[in-house]
């Protein structure tokens, strides 16, 4: 299944979707579907613009009206997170995931869904240490701290995604802590010379995401949010106990990252083209000295037969939709279920929720906050032991509607589409008249009450007058 991935959009949903049908021309395959890596702009309407925490010169309506109106439609399934430039207010609406536009669908705040199989997880926005232990207490209109709080990371959602087993692909805006390490630390500072104090100090990236990175040890990590294409491989020890860990990090203070990404908003340096080649799975830190090589002649190596062979995983992070820099590459990724119709035709992939993630879902709702303060969590023992539990009444609650017999999924397994379906929540740009300038109402999504209906739970993200608290 060939997949494309994107780094920040910015709203540049048409120049992106030109760009993946000039590939395809190009080297002649098709591209069964596209992840993007946040910082994608989903804004339906003048009045969502003003939910979006960028300079007043930024505030741009972009391309994602048409999409969510029906004036155009995404040519190939696509998938996205959201970064810290975003319309937070839509995004909020649909916080465990849903329908954005036809054929452009969500992960949410957090969220694992299945592509033909292929189980790609996922965290919106970046992390900041003082907001990383509250609740989810952001409401409209946003003043100035709550229009960029309500895009940090919160804790609730690293240990939701920490208690899933290992998926295939990891999407997230922000890099992982010491990312950098493990690739061309020296290239990445040739090109972006600003990053080194944050290099150095440590300060570079998410120390949860990489806590995420190590527990989850997926096959693939893609980023965005710092405007470079920078490769890495990160080499994990087996496990022998067959179970993730929660992930401990320290949590340094991160450095004001909405000055990072506008100072680079418009620069303009010169790179290579895009390209789509596939992600080397060979790199690494060439100034890094390994314990091997330190010892190399005062140890004797294992048998081979014994040696055992480490999990690895595939760091890339690209940049921004402009001319000359490379914000798009397209991989190979096997699947038992391909979906595909005819050859040179764009399969419709089969998009379907993830079981597991569905029964932490349960499992975490009663410690879900919609205030500053934070219950205190389980333990991981009981976390996983609740998750156990309620994986049993996914299998056994969650299907499909329409049952279709020559088709039937196994238990747990629900398609999207059965579930959750677009709708207009808010009306497209042209009818805000004179309160075109101010933040908009809050709109409840039927999508996030068609999930909380499915997995029997409260909907606590009804934030309309007569349901606040």
């Amino acid at each position: 299944m060939k997949i494309a991935v994107e780094g920040c959009s910015h709203g540049a949903l048409d120049a992106i979707y030109q760009y993946l049908r000039d590939l395809e021309a190009r080297h002649n395959y098709i591209v069964d579907l596209l992840l993007m890596c946040g910082d994608f702009q989903a804004i339906r309407n003048h009045r969502d613009m003003q939910c979006m925490a960028v300079p007043q010169k930024y505030r741009q309506l972009g391309d994602f009206h048409k999409y969510y109106t029906g004036e155009r439609t995404a040519p190939v399934l696509t998938i996205v997170i959201g970064g810290n430039h975003e319309a937070s207010n839509y995004m909020s609406e649909l916080y465990h995931g849903g329908w954005l536009a036809p054929n452009i669908y969500f992960l949410g705040h957090a969220g694992c869904i299945q592509v033909n199989g292929i189980r790609i997880a996922g965290a919106s926005g970046i992390f900041k240490s003082n907001d990383f232990s509250l609740g989810l207490y952001e409401r409209l209109p946003y003043d100035h701290g709550s229009m960029r709080s309500i895009y940090h990371i919160r804790e609730f959602n690293v240990r939701r995604l920490s208690l899933l087993s290992s998926p295939d692909i990891f999407l997230s805006h922000d890099w992982p802590q010491f990312i950098e390490r493990h690739g061309d630390t020296q290239g990445l500072l040739r090109r972006k010379p600003f990053f080194r104090q944050d290099v150095q100090t440590g300060n570079l990236g998410s120390p949860p995401l990489m806590g995420l990175l190590r527990t989850l040890k997926p096959k693939w990590w893609f980023s965005a949010h710092l405007h470079v294409r920078f490769e890495a491989t990160v080499q994990h020890e087996q496990s022998g106990t067959g179970s993730n860990s929660l992930p401990t990090t320290s949590l340094p203070q991160n450095p004001d990252e909405i000055a990072i990404a506008d100072d680079d908003f418009d620069a303009d340096e010169p790179q290579n083209p895009p390209i789509e080649t596939r992600l080397q799975t060979t790199s690494h830190n060439p100034d890094e000295i390994t314990l091997e090589e330190e010892e190399e002649e005062v140890i004797q190596s294992l048998p081979v037969a014994y040696q055992p062979q480490p999990y690895v995983t595939n760091f890339l992070a690209l940049d921004k939709c402009l001319p000359k820099r490379e914000f798009m590459e397209v991989i190979d990724v096997p699947t038992t279920s391909d979906g595909s119709t005819m050859p040179g035709q764009r399969c419709m992939p089969k998009l379907t929720f993830d079981p597991e993630w569905l029964a932490i879902s349960r499992a975490f709702h009663p410690f879900f906050s919609t205030r500053r303060r934070q219950a205190d969590y389980p333990d991981e023992a009981t976390a996983r032991a609740k998750v156990a539990e309620e994986m049993e009444w996914v299998k056994s609650n969650v299907h499909n509607n329409e049952a279709n017999s020559s088709d039937t999924p196994p238990p747990g397994i629900r398609s999207i589409l059965d579930c959750q379906t677009f709708v207009q929540s808010a009306p497209g740009p042209g009818s805000e008249g004179a309160q075109k300038n101010q933040q908009p109402p809050w709109y409840t999504n039927p999508q996030t009450a068609a999930f909380c209906d499915m997995l029997d739970i409260q909907n606590m993200i009804d934030f309309s007058s007569d349901n606040r608290a």
